[in-house]
């Protein structure tokens, strides 16, 4: 049902069956990485008004902590890893000493849970990543637009509707000036880099006026 992907290892599309509803994937912690890609594999689809939490397991700790969720509307997710850098000193260190190499083991747990309870956990996590940056102040602009969407799209979804549509006419207005024609048939194209700075310029609003898009002239 699910695959994992760790930037130079093989793809593993094989994890254990805790039970029907909870796998396991068992990840070597050295060498360390910081990503992990979390996808449905092709033909997957999870039950109505359900979804697949993700959740990780760092030695020596035996708690697992919640990274975030995968869903037949976003069917992959890259999730960032703390805490392996030393993990993997550690081991290399022994190894390198002449002890037994023995490299622990990250457990990545998937479990598909009602789609509310997924819901509750990402904005649990959202809130306390925004008072982690802040000193429990409240997040920043980008964090509180990402949490209110949540909100708002289980209670009003015309307003997200109306959100989604201002992000992109913002985006659009922002990139036309950049559009250039290439290629026999005159296709029309904008660079990469445009975007990039679009994304930038968009983020940077956000947190100074996280309002500005509800407004009525900013269409």
């Amino acid at each position: 049902m699910f695959g994992v992907i760790i930037s130079g290892r093989p793809v593993l599309t094989e994890p254990q069956a805790i039970s029907q509803t909870q796998f396991a994937f068992q990840l070597p912690a050295a060498p360390s990485f910081n990503h992990i890609v979390v996808f449905l594999l092709p033909g997957t689809q999870l039950p109505p008004d359900t979804a697949a939490s993700v959740y990780v397991q760092i030695p020596p700790s035996p708690d697992f902590r919640f990274l975030g969720a995968v869903a037949n509307e976003k069917q992959s997710a890259i999730f960032k890893v703390d805490g392996l850098e030393q993990i993997a000193r550690e081991a290399q260190a022994v190894a390198a000493a002449g002890g037994p190499a023995q490299i622990p083991a990250v457990t990545l747990g998937v479990s598909i849970e009602p789609v509310a309870q997924v819901n509750a956990a990402m904005q649990a996590k959202q809130a306390e990543k925004a008072a982690h940056q802040n000193g429990g102040s409240g997040g920043s602009g980008m964090e509180l637009v990402k949490a209110g969407a949540a909100a708002t799209a289980a209670t009003n979804p015309e307003a997200v509707k109306l959100l989604a549509q201002r992000i992109i006419g913002n985006a659009f207005n922002f990139l036309a000036s950049f559009s250039g024609n290439v290629g026999p048939g005159g296709v029309e194209v904008v660079p990469l880099k445009a975007f990039q700075d679009w994304w930038q310029k968009f983020g940077k609003k956000i947190e100074m006026d996280p309002s500005f898009l509800v407004r009525e002239d900013q269409i």
